[in-house]
């Protein structure tokens, strides 16, 4: 990907037909989603070891420490976030009632059944594989930034100190291996089964087959399950998932909120120029405030 290209992108991403054409509406594919493949995250009976951490970062070239490097627990005494050269990072939260209780939990991109970023992308630079992954391709994507400001568990990140060639990273879902019948490299790793690969709707049996297995070690409530639709990612919790990092969101989908924003504006006669350079706007508003951020961290 060159400059060249994105200022190319950009420019023809102002045309009516690419912006009513270019992205793929999440619903498409919702009749799949029970068909598509997912982890359960069992964080009960996860250790911390950070070894998806380590198989993530190798996988994908992020990192070259080593794995003995990762045993290094004194992480978890700040909150982490993916960012673009991290996709997936493993943070510990207490139980509420007795806070010598600690659990740890993986957190990376949820590949959402029906994405909001999917849905936001105004060149279809992001798309919901029928395999269960959110995939990008950076030769599509203009740098709007939109996509970060629609995902509800706020993943997607920006690689800002690449200033010519920038791109949006999160995690793959190792869609390569799994489109050869590999499971994530995260999941391959996994010495406790904390992480569980397959069939979305047979890990969902598999959940509520722990709660029967086990009463009263789990929060009845397999996250994901249908918080904005449901989730490829889902996650089984000690305690309520209002007290981890996992948002409090509703069952509805997303993304018919971002495309009747964008149909009305369509159906108005919005000339797209106008819009894109609305979008352009906040995004380097939100982008600058982002740095700042960053540099204050």
């Amino acid at each position: 990907m060159s400059l060249d290209r994105r200022k190319f992108l950009g420019i023809t991403a102002l045309s009516s037909a690419t912006l009513l054409t270019g992205s793929t509406h999440a619903h498409e594919i919702e009749s799949k989603t029970d068909e598509v493949y997912g982890v359960l995250v069992d964080t009960v009976v996860c250790i911390g070891c950070r070894k998806c951490e380590w198989a993530c970062n190798q996988e994908h070239g992020l990192s070259d420490k080593d794995l003995k490097s990762y045993e290094d627990k004194s992480v978890f005494k700040e909150h982490r976030r993916p960012n673009a050269s991290a996709y997936t990072v493993v943070n510990e939260y207490r139980d509420p009632a007795d806070s010598s209780k600690a659990y740890s939990m993986k957190v990376q991109c949820m590949h959402c059944n029906e994405p909001a970023c999917v849905s936001a992308c105004i060149v279809g630079a992001l798309e919901k594989n029928e395999l269960g992954s959110v995939d990008y391709d950076a030769w599509k994507c203009i740098g709007c930034r939109y996509c970060i400001i629609a995902c509800p568990f706020q993943v997607p990140a920006y690689e800002y100190e690449n200033p010519l060639t920038p791109q949006i990273r999160k995690c793959t879902f190792c869609h390569e291996r799994v489109a050869k019948g590999e499971s994530p490299a995260c999941v391959s790793i996994c010495p406790n089964e904390a992480l569980t690969f397959g069939p979305r709707s047979k890990l969902i049996d598999l959940a509520h087959s722990r709660f029967k297995a086990n009463p009263g070690r789990y929060h009845e409530h397999v996250y994901g399950e249908n918080e904005v639709g449901g989730t490829s990612w889902m996650y089984l919790t000690a305690v309520d998932t209002k007290h981890t990092e996992l948002p409090v969101l509703s069952a509805a989908p997303l993304p018919p909120l971002t495309e009747i924003i964008q149909h009305g504006i369509f159906k108005s006669f919005v000339p797209p120029l106008a819009l894109y350079a609305l979008l352009g706007l906040i995004m380097h508003t939100i982008g600058d405030k982002n740095e700042e951020q960053e540099v204050k961290e």
